[in-house]
Parts: structure tokens; C-alpha cells; sequence
């Protein structure tokens, strides 16, 4: 029989998670070798009764379940397809967890990396009380082919393929897996309220694993003879955390007094990024705690005992503190700042969010946008390993992203499922979304005119956006957790 094994890599950090039969007290569950799906159901099932935050609320990932080794056979092979599986033993409230049939598109969609034209867009209807539709391209990405091809933000397209966009098709024709299709821009009639195509098309083609940088903008503004740095941050990406490092280096060196972290598209990634970002934002809380992990009540006893006992090493960590050194023990830089100047909207979800929440009781976070996506909670990479070392299971390349934890800031304020509501009410309009970067982009504006006090930078009116649902949205963005190897060695009983 094969030996289950979990492996969670997160970033370039890892947990390691094994099963020996030493360490079991129970009968071993038979598996047999040529039924993949038994096999790859009894790792999500394993996985999913270890780490899963809601685990002790889910009747079928109760301990009892593995007592009788027929039944728990007989269990897994209810539902065939694993997918399907481990949807069925996903909590009412999880929004997040997902699994993939292939672990390197799960590692590439947490590291940026996918099949790209470089094309970012939001869908909203045409009107109130209609069913067809517009695509408004918020973000270009450079040297990608939508840039090449004079895509630029603001763009309008209500046809795909030469099909109108409505709320049955838009779904296939915008986020298929075609790596080409054809877009009709349109216009917008201000006086009539309605978009008109312009006969313009452009077909657009799709790069495989096509990485985007996170920083989009990075610049220094003069604002009545005050420096403002300007962030346009979208991704938290560990991959990147040495330009992120140059940015604020920059930064410093500028001598800013403000700054303001467009962060209106960003849905999340990673803590250990996150915990760098607010570091360098401030820089006098060093080694005060930033955020507080609440785990199911199964790994928390485990981490307790951990460090309780007399062996320093094994201890495990549940919070995250501000720090003046990356992993590499790499000085950051340090602005000081007792004020930051966030955008964020319902796109801004997981660790922009903890960005926001983390920062709140240290210093004052002036959010200006509309509320955000409202994603409190975390997870982590599960593997199938077959042993300690890290060898994958050759009978699949499954690999699944559970949520596993709360994470609340230091005053232990983690319920913002609903998301956190901002001080300045403000949508983008869909009739000026402007140039990012610019003084004169709506958003940015009214960042600047808190800072001025002038109430030189006015907000122009306008139709604001209200996007639909982005299938992709969910599955591409997240929070996960960085893990030394070392940090957690767990026999799972069976």
C-alpha cells in the first residue's frame, strides 16, 4: 500500500506533514494501488481532517470517520470524482478552498503565472434593467500582448467572437480557456446612456505563463511642493519581494511624507510578503505582533503542546510580527509613517485586506474606495507525499488550497467577513476611470485632496462601476502562509 504523506509548500517555505505506520494506533486502511480515485480521495479526506479551519463543524471530516476501515473505504468511493469530493466536504461558509487536478497550475496561479493577453477588466451591465453587458479594461499589463496591440485602459468592449456580451455567454466568452478571441470596442454615449460600437476589433492572444509584475506603479508625486510616493501594488507575490524592497528604498531616499497604496485590484497572496509591506510602511513596531493566527482547535492543541515541551526547536510560532529584516536577514527600509492613504475596493480582498486590518491598530489607515471583497481568512498548499523527503505521489498530480485559518490583527479584530468599509466612499466611474497613476484618476485624487486639505483635487461625477461576478476572481486570489520546514511534523492518526 502507499503511505499518505502531506507536504505543504507555500512560497519557498514548506510544512511537512507525515503518516508512518509506527505511528499509527489503528487499523491501516488498504488502498489499492491502480484505484487512483480511492487513493486521491483518502488525501483529501486525510488533508482536510487535519488542517481544514472548519473541520470539527463538518460531520464527515469528524476523527470517528476512519474507526471502521470498510466503511471509510466504502465512503470514499461515494463520490468519484475528486473534485467533487472535496466540494462535498467543504463548509457552508468556505468561499475559498480549491483543489486542482494538476499542482503546477495551483503553484503557477499563486505565483502570478497563467495564460495571459495582459488585459484586466471588470464586467457591469448596460444598463439597470438589461441583460447585455461591457467589459471596461481596468490595467494593462507591460510587454503583453494587449499592450502591444494598443489596448489601454478605460477601453470599452461589448462584443467577444462577434457575440454580444450578456449575463448567459459573458462567462465562456471572457474567461474561457481560448488562447485567442476577438474584441469589438465600443463607445459610450454620455446623453444616451449606452454603448455603441465603433466597427474597431482587435484579436488579442493569449501568452502561457505569462507572470505579471505586482508592481504596476511605483512613483513620486509632487503635491503643493510635498512629496507623496505612490504605489500601485496587485499582487502580493514573495517572488518579487526584492523589488518591492527597492521600491521603499526609493522611497526613503526621496524623503516622501506621505504615501498613498493603490491597492484596488489586488486580491491578495502572500502573509510573509504582507508583514514586509506594512514593515516598511512604519518601521518604529518592530517585533510588536502585525497579526495573530487562530487555527482549528485540533492544531492549535497540537501547537500548544509544541511549545510547552523542552525542545526550543519545534516551537511554532502563531503570530506575525513587524520585523526590520527580510528572511535573508536583508535591512528594510523604514518610513515611519503614522498615516497611510489606502485605495481598496471589492477587488482588494485576503492579505490586502490584512494590510488594512493588521495596520489599524498601530497607525491611522485612511481607506478610500468602497468596501472591500471580505476575505479574513488564510491557507495552505497541500501535497500528496509519499514520504519525508518530498517525493510527490506518482499515482496523481492532485493538489488542493483548503482554508485553514483565521487571522486576526493584534487587538484580535479578525471579523471582517463582510468586508471593511472604508472612511471615503468612492467607486470608479465608468465613464472616467482616468490614468492610473495620475493626479488627476479619480481615486487618486481624492487621496491627494486628504493629504492637501486643500480641496484643490475634485471627484468628477459620473456613472460608478458596479462589476459582476469574476469567475476567476476566487481561485486566483488568496492568502496563504509561508512555513519553515521544520515548523510542524504531525503523525496523523488513523
Amino acid at each position: 500500500m502507499n503511505k499518505i504523506y502531506y507536504y505543504c509548500l507555500l512560497g519557498t517555505a514548506s510544512l511537512l506533514i507525515g503518516c508512518d505506520a509506527e505511528d499509527r494506533d489503528d487499523e491501516i486502511i488498504n488502498i489499492a494501488d491502480n484505484d487512483m480515485d480511492l487513493e486521491v480521495n483518502d488525501f483529501i479526506w486525510k488533508g482536510l481532517n487535519q488542517y481544514y479551519y472548519w473541520q470539527e463543524s463538518v460531520e464527515s471530516l469528524a476523527d470517528s470517520q476512519i474507526n471502521n476501515a470498510a466503511a471509510y473505504d466504502e465512503f470514499l468511493g461515494e463520490t468519484v470524482d475528486p473534485s467533487d469530493f472535496f466540494t462535498s466536504l467543504n463548509h457552508p461558509d468556505d468561499r475559498f478552498s480549491w483543489i486542482d487536478e494538476d499542482y503546477v497550475n495551483l503553484e503557477n496561479q499563486l505565483a502570478g503565472i497563467s495564460a495571459s493577453n495582459g488585459m484586466n477588466f471588470l464586467v457591469s451591465r448596460q444598463c439597470d434593467d438589461c441583460n447585455d453587458l461591457v467589459a471596461f479594461v481596468t490595467y494593462v499589463l507591460p510587454e503583453s500582448d494587449a499592450a502591444a496591440k494598443g489596448i489601454e485602459r478605460g477601453d470599452f468592449i461589448s462584443t467577444i467572437n462577434g457575440f454580444v456580451l450578456n449575463v448567459n455567454n459573458y462567462i465562456n466568452l471572457l474567461y474561457g480557456d481560448e488562447l485567442s478571441y476577438t474584441v469589438g470596442i465600443a463607445d459610450y454615449n454620455a446623453v444616451e446612456g449606452s454603448y455603441e460600437l465603433t466597427g474597431e476589433t482587435i484579436t488579442l492572444d493569449k501568452v502561457e505563463n505569462f507572470q505579471e509584475d505586482p508592481i504596476h506603479k511605483n512613483l513620486v508625486l509632487d503635491v503643493d511642493g510635498q512629496k507623496v510616493g505612490y504605489l500601485m501594488y496587485n499582487k502580493f507575490l514573495n517572488e518579487f519581494d526584492d523589488q518591492l524592497i527597492q521600491t521603499f528604498t526609493d522611497f526613503a531616499t526621496e524623503g516622501i511624507r506621505d504615501l498613498v497604496v493603490d491597492l484596488r485590484y489586488n486580491g491578495g497572496g502572500s502573509v510573509r510578503t504582507c508583514v514586509y509591506l506594512a514593515s516598511m510602511i512604519t518601521g518604529q513596531f518592530t517585533d510588536e505582533i502585525f497579526a495573530q493566527q487562530i487555527w482549528n482547535s485540533k492544531l492549535l492543541a497540537y501547537f500548544e503542546a509544541l511549545n510547552s515541551n523542552t525542545n526550543d526547536s519545534d516551537d511554532r510560532e502563531l503570530n506575525n510580527y513587524f520585523t526590520s529584516t527580510n528572511s535573508e536577514g536583508v535591512t528594510l527600509p523604514a518610513l515611519n509613517l503614522n498615516t497611510v492613504y489606502i485605495i481598496a475596493t471589492n477587488r482588494s480582498a485576503s492579505a490586502s485586506e490584512l494590510l488594512i486590518n493588521g495596520l489599524a491598530p498601530h497607525i491611522n489607515v485612511v481607506l478610500i474606495g468602497n468596501t472591500t471583497y471580505g476575505k479574513n481568512v488564510g491557507s495552505i498548499t497541500v501535497y500528496d507525499y509519499i514520504d519525508n523527503e518530498g517525493t510527490k505521489n506518482p499515482n496523481h498530480t492532485y493538489a488542493m488550497q483548503p482554508i485553514v485559518l483565521k487571522i486576526a490583527n493584534s487587538a484580535g479584530f479578525a471579523d471582517y467577513a463582510n468586508g471593511l468599509e472604508p472612511d471615503i466612499e468612492l467607486r470608479e466611474r465608468a465613464s472616467n476611470l482616468g490614468v492610473l497613476g495620475s493626479p488627476t484618476e479619480p481615486l487618486l485624487f481624492e487621496a491627494l485632496n486628504q493629504i492637501s486639505g486643500s480641496g484643490k483635487y475634485l471627484v468628477p461625477e459620473g456613472e460608478a462601476l458596479v462589476p459582476l461576478t469574476d469567475p476567476k476572481f476566487e481561485a486566483s486570489n488568496g492568502m496563504y502562509i509561508d512555513l519553515p520546514q521544520s515548523s510542524l511534523k504531525y503523525f496523523l492518526k488513523n
